[in-house]
């Protein structure tokens, strides 16, 4: 009689997830900011077992067989979503990654499997295959839900909106489709998550890939023409439920982080950029009275500078931007983490109540101005940027680019890539692990994901 056994790395609650073993390597997917040399963007494999003889080492890298991807987001083709009561395909197992170009609009499926530090490429899915089937381009976010693969795109095959979301089956990843039936007032796409216990999916916004691909464009962030909502779906009948506009002034609203507890109806964002001041800003959606409304809830503020140490951009301002460019959630939902690529700070906040969070903990790696260094290298460039937090919730990955045009502007003078380790204490509080530093010689490392799952990879459907 055959048996069929879950994925060990499936759990059917955070709680459960909390407890399973350290990670012992990361996949980070690095892009060559100069595609005219040749060079190709890569996914690499980061040793992480304390034990190991080569511990806080790359020790693996799969090139991407075509140049100028810009390897962005990525993510796996099943998680613990499988587990889910109504989950269809709770027999897949976590096991292959699906890395998409945010220029070149392919996506990489690559086998992690059987040897994880060699990872190889099984398929591409090309940009055509992604028009023809679902009408969109520039592939972001890879969520494993437990119907499907869902990819956000951020915008249409000529470069315009609307952007949106598309699947693919996890088992032959085909692209099976364009997810809304009722898209209601949404145009701009960015990330998207969902608060499975409540059948509500909850996206964001950024721009058209016109608006961004070669960079901000200052009169359109002074315009106030990027994006500024959260959207509310119903997640089942995929229909546009509610627009929840941040307000004058915001701009960039990104990465959302829903409690990990199904049972809990709220969930975290960060706007990035306040054009009256320069100030970052993090909200919380949730439902109140029967309807879904946002508030903010943590304002960061620019921090006085001269001209002389500031790139073009920012000159006038007289002031470094915080750019809270990605945060992240324990899977307690105890802690937010967010990380500021302007100033170089990683801010640590409790959330014991998530509607008043108290600050716990702060480190300062890089920055526009500071500079700020690392006991391993001096004075560093770039800044903490894309965060990953372990699934015990006791470690902290960090990067340090953001999206190559976007790089320049904020760090003209270059960005050597590098990935930093922050230790975090169960009560509260932050430190920097001085003995963790990975440099990257030609490419730039953006998302980092954990092997068998972190605090941004799997969604649970039991508390």
């Amino acid at each position: 009689m055959a048996l069929w056994k879950p994925d060990p790395t499936f759990y059917p609650s955070s709680r459960m997830a909390t407890a399973a073993p350290p990670e012992t390597l990361a996949y980070i997917v690095a892009l060559n900011p100069t595609p005219s040399n040749g060079r190709h963007d890569a996914l690499c494999v980061l040793d992480l077992d304390p034990k190991s003889s080569t511990y806080g080492r790359l020790v693996g890298q799969v090139e991407m067989p075509n140049v100028g991807d810009e390897l962005h987001h990525f993510g796996w083709n099943a998680c613990s979503a499988a587990l889910c009561p109504y989950a269809p395909h709770p027999h897949v197992e976590r096991r292959y990654l699906l890395v998409p170009g945010l220029r070149s609009s392919r996506i990489h499926v690559i086998d992690t499997k059987p040897d994880p530090r060699n990872p190889r490429i099984v398929r591409v899915i090309e940009a055509e295959e992604i028009a023809s089937r679902a009408g969109y381009s520039r592939p972001h976010t890879i969520h494993c839900g437990p119907d499907a693969i869902y990819v956000s795109a951020l915008g249409a095959p000529n470069g315009e909106g609307p952007g949106g979301i598309f699947l693919l089956d996890c088992e032959t990843f085909d692209v099976l489709g364009r997810w809304e039936i009722d898209r209601g007032p949404q145009y701009f796409a960015y990330d998207f998550w969902w608060n499975l216990g409540h059948d509500v999916l909850v996206t964001s916004e950024w721009g058209t890939p016109n608006m961004f691909e070669k960079g901000l464009v200052p009169e359109l962030l002074l315009g106030e023409k990027y994006g500024r909502a959260v959207h509310v779906w119903d997640l089942k009948r995929r229909t546009h439920v509610r627009k929840l506009d941040a307000g004058e002034g915001y701009q960039l609203v990104f990465e959302l982080r829903p409690a990990h507890d199904p049972t809990k109806a709220y969930g975290f964002v960060n706007c990035v950029l306040s054009t009256k001041d320069l100030s970052g800003s993090i909200w919380v959606w949730h439902r109140a009275n029967g309807d879904w409304t946002m508030k903010k809830i943590i304002d960061i503020p620019a921090e006085p500078a001269s001209e002389d140490q500031l790139p073009p951009m920012l000159k006038g301002f007289k002031a470094v931007p915080p750019l809270p460019t990605d945060i992240n959630l324990s899977l307690d939902d105890r802690f937010l983490y967010v990380s500021c690529w302007g100033t170089g700070d990683m801010k640590q906040y409790d959330l014991s109540d998530p509607f008043n969070p108290k600050l716990t903990g702060s480190v300062r790696l890089g920055g526009i101005v500071s500079h700020a260094p690392h006991p391993k290298s001096g004075p560093l460039n770039g800044a903490m940027q894309m965060v990953e937090v372990s699934r015990d919730g006791r470690r902290i990955y960090v990067s340090n680019s953001l999206y190559s045009a976007i790089d320049e502007q904020f760090y003209p003078e270059g960005i050597k890539g590098w990935v930093a380790k922050l230790d975090a204490n169960p009560s509260g509080g932050l430190a920097l692990d001085p003995n963790f530093l990975v440099q990257f010689e030609h490419l730039r490392p953006h998302q980092i994901r954990l092997e068998g799952g972190d605090c941004s990879s799997d969604s649970f459907c039991y508390p």
